[in-house]
């Protein structure tokens, strides 16, 4: 990342009545984008970001340098339930009293993920464990997942946005789409008159949005639901898009294919790797390497699996269980 004013963490830069500031994260994406857009009785607040000191302190920066109060921001809209966008919800909501807008699947994710128990985090480690994921980094992954309450605490109490929904952004109203795929319950919100839409990370530019598999029944063929989505996203006309990570876009319907066929090769290169019996780890470690940090591995394994989904679903893999292990391999001709 260069220290232009335009990429800089923590900047805020004016695209007309958007303004995007980038909230720093400590992973390798570097930061997300948030967006505040002006309105007739305040600000809308889309995504403020991981809950981490040096987030709150980006935001204390960027309101300060735009003449702004907490009391000046009467929405909080998410696009998805993930922690890099989630996270400040609740944070932002105790300072400025205003209703934080998410998605009903969004919701019952974070429940199941940050709730009382945390029960997601138990079933993540047994599908890891059965799709191959060394004893020795079961503990360490265990401690990883339940690192996140931290970073997305308080948690806020959610106004659910059902998808077709018509909602407030600033002064205008967007159409809220439902794009599932990388995240259940993921919304884009579009608005037809301007041809401007928000796209959390359903479409990124330059990077491809990771698609994870989580066990409980939420979503049995992730890619399948990404790619369904990327397809209908694919249909309307867009300008400008708003993207979670990178810089705004105004190419989303190429973009969008441009991530079809990545997956379609990402698809046919783990079906090649399995012309014998593989776990889901050996296929994740073949095709994303070994030097994966405990964060890196956690999305590439899960979006190992869901590939491996797909293609079982399509008749291109079998699958098989042994000693407590599932194994794949192509299906035969």
């Amino acid at each position: 990342m260069d220290g232009s004013p335009s990429s800089r963490q923590g900047s805020v830069t004016k695209h007309g009545d958007v303004l995007q500031i980038k909230v720093p994260l400590p992973f390798p994406l570097r930061w997300v984008n948030s967006y505040l857009l002006p309105g007739e009785s305040g600000w809308t607040l889309i995504d403020p970001g991981l809950r981490t000191e040096a987030a709150e302190a980006v935001w204390t920066s960027a309101l300060a340098e735009l003449g702004l109060g907490y009391s000046d921001i009467d929405r909080i809209v998410l696009t998805h339930h993930h922690p890099d966008h989630y996270g400040l919800a609740g944070w932002f909501q105790e300072r400025t009293g205003a209703p934080v807008l998410l998605s009903r699947s969004g919701l019952e994710q974070t429940r199941l993920l940050w709730g009382d128990g945390q029960p997601m985090t138990q079933q993540i480690i047994g599908l890891f464990r059965r799709e191959g994921l060394p004893e020795e980094l079961v503990k360490p992954m265990e401690e990883h997942l339940q690192g996140f309450v931290a970073s997305v605490s308080p948690q806020p109490v959610v106004t659910v946005v059902e998808a077709g929904e018509r909602v407030r952004l600033g002064r205008e109203e967007y159409e809220a789409i439902e794009t599932p795929g990388h995240a259940a319950g993921h919304l884009c919100f579009y608005r037809a008159e301007t041809a401007v839409m928000f796209c959390g990370d359903h479409v990124l530019p330059q990077i491809s949005p990771n698609v994870s598999y989580l066990p409980g029944g939420i979503d049995e063929n992730p890619l399948a639901s990404y790619l369904a989505s990327l397809e209908a996203i694919r249909r309307y006309e867009v300008k400008l898009a708003f993207p979670g990570h990178r810089e705004p876009f105004g190419h989303l319907q190429q973009r969008a294919d441009e991530l079809i066929a990545h997956h379609a090769e990402r698809l046919e290169a783990m079906r090649l790797k399995l012309a014998e019996p593989a776990t889901a780890y050996h296929v994740c470690r073949a095709t994303f390497g070994e030097r994966l940090s405990l964060h890196q591995l956690r999305f590439a394994l899960s979006e190992t699996i869901a590939h491996l989904i797909w293609l079982r679903e399509a008749g291109k893999l079998t699958e098989s269980m042994r000693e407590g292990l599932v194994f794949y391999r192509q299906a035969q001709a």
